[in-house]
């Protein structure tokens, strides 16, 4: 098969597993927040997360997982110069970091099919952003293909970073915020209800 049919079956592999890597965790996140949820509520929809989380995770993030890293390492097979390239050093090890990010979220994943739920919503979406960072790093060192300039990636990596977990903490106040006005709005109303009794 031509290098270039190869690199083409990597790079879709690459980006069903992240898509399947993004989404999952925010299975995690849905399911997690379910836990908060009365009766029937909570077990229909951790019911329903389980059963997706299922699907997505060995039927399309797994696979993808695999396929790309065979069709990686066929491509390394066929041109082995890229392992003379320090760029490639470097994106190599974020691939791997990569690795142990999909095997941390299988641990997750195995814990919330046992309905052992050991990680709040908040560290949830905190962790969602680090496949966005590894993606990042990975697609510029791909594309830019010089390892010199990986420290200013990193230092660019790291304000995306920044900017990410400010992102989501503001988030959570203004989903706080909202959740605590329709509290005092619902109270408003109650106490209107009461008076013009």
């Amino acid at each position: 098969m031509d290098f270039l049919y190869v690199k083409a079956l990597h790079i879709i592999f690459v980006v069903t597993w992240f898509s399947g890597l993004f989404y999952m965790v925010r299975l995690f996140i849905y399911h997690v927040e379910a836990e908060k949820k009365t009766e029937p509520a909570k077990e229909i929809l951790q019911t329903q997360y389980k059963l997706m989380e299922k699907r997505l995770w060995y039927i399309i993030t797994w696979p993808s997982a695999i396929l790309a890293s065979f069709f990686a390492f066929w491509m390394l097979y066929k041109n082995s110069i890229y392992l003379k390239m320090r760029w490639m050093h470097v994106k190599l090890a974020f691939v791997i970091a990569l690795y142990f990010y999909h095997a941390s979220c299988h641990i997750i994943y195995k814990q919330l099919q046992r309905n052992e739920i050991k990680q709040s919503a908040f560290k949830l979406r905190i962790w969602n952003e680090v496949a966005t960072i590894l993606l990042f790093a990975i697609v510029f060192l791909v594309v830019l293909q010089n390892a010199i300039n990986w420290i200013w990636g990193v230092v660019g990596i790291l304000l995306v970073s920044i900017l990410l977990m400010l992102s989501v903490r503001l988030y959570k106040k203004i989903r706080t915020k909202k959740s605590w006005d329709k509290y005092e709005k619902k109270l408003m109303e109650e106490d209107k209800k009461q008076q013009t009794k």
